[in-house]
């Protein structure tokens, strides 16, 4: 069993749809424009289709890219009629995703023979990024799996403080030594802790600022070889959190931590606050990182392992 299951599919089936309502709503609202009066997908219809797409915050290379796939399939079967490019967008951004690694359909579960699974949380601030976290920690204990929290986002003293809560709330110990201390220390006792309790996760918060990218490369770099000294391999996984509300600025983060660190997952989050969803695919499209977890609400199970299937199928229902 993953250990996402104790969330029943329906409930996440609902939440997701909710999530994505308002993106669907104005792509379709769009594309419904596109099509009007047409019986057959020409130019003109594959053009108004590539600024909707743009629009959507799909990105401008993976915008031209899903285009001239569907011009493919035109030229191929000779005639698409406009009540099939539904259809056919579908297929094609699946397609697109499942190229990309991101949303294989099923629960994430930990490595059996990795314990303490080490993740490293990076992302600018204002993403979601100990919200996210927190989320995760509360998913995994609620799964019966051991949780630290390592509070190495020490500039912010509100990182710090709402880890904390975050950990009374969920009920897993938070490491933190406070504000303005050294991150890379609070990682090391992190894992050390993780250690001593035969933890099944370890999950450690990051500062997320940006500003000097030699700085942060630095940074990160540090809390890794600190980390290393107690366990060599690790982390096990960097995940970069991206706000999708953001649209095109999320796109231009991921392009700065990606140079930074060794990015080796993604959560989106805020989709629910968004018209913009489409950035999903134009994350996973450029940087070829998959998309693990996405957010469509407030809630905890709002936090979803994503599923590349179940967010095609919930983008292009009507």
């Amino acid at each position: 069993m993953g250990i996402f299951d104790f969330f029943s599919k329906e409930k996440k089936k609902e939440s997701l749809d909710k999530g994505l309502e308002k993106s669907k709503s104005n792509f379709f609202g769009q594309l419904s424009k596109a099509v009007i009066g047409k019986s057959t997908v020409d130019v003109e219809v594959l053009d108004e289709l590539e600024e909707i797409l743009v629009h959507a915050d799909v990105g401008v290379d993976t915008t031209v890219k899903i285009i001239d796939r569907i011009e493919q399939r035109v030229a191929r079967d000779k005639y698409v009629s406009t009540d099939e490019l539904d259809r056919i967008l579908r297929e094609e951004i699946a397609d697109l995703l499942e190229e990309n690694n991101s949303g294989d359909a099923g629960d994430f579960d930990l490595p059996a023979n990795v314990k303490p699974y080490v993740i490293m949380v990076v992302g600018v601030n204002g993403v979601g990024k100990t919200t996210t976290i927190g989320k995760l920690a509360s998913q995994f204990h609620q799964a019966g799996k051991q949780v630290v929290l390592g509070a190495a986002d020490t500039f912010r003293a509100a990182a710090v403080d709402q880890l904390i809560i975050w950990g009374e709330r969920v009920g897993v110990p938070v490491i933190s030594h406070g504000m303005n201390t050294d991150p890379a220390s609070v990682a090391y006792d992190a894992v050390k802790k993780g250690v001593e309790m035969n933890a099944d996760v370890v999950i450690i918060d990051t500062a997320g600022r940006l500003h000097n990218k030699v700085g942060l490369m630095n940074e990160l770099a540090k809390i890794k070889r600190v980390m290393q000294k107690i366990t060599p391999d690790t982390p096990h996984e960097v995940l970069l959190v991206l706000d999708g509300s953001t649209g095109q600025n999320a796109l231009l983060q991921a392009r700065e931590f990606t140079k930074a660190t060794d990015v080796t997952a993604m959560a989106i989050t805020k989709l629910d606050g968004t018209a913009k969803g489409g950035v999903v695919i134009g994350i996973s499209d450029e940087f070829k990182i998959p998309v693990k977890y996405i957010g469509v609400g407030e809630k905890i199970e709002d936090l979803q392992v994503f599923d590349k299937n179940a967010f095609v199928d919930s983008f292009f229902s009507k």
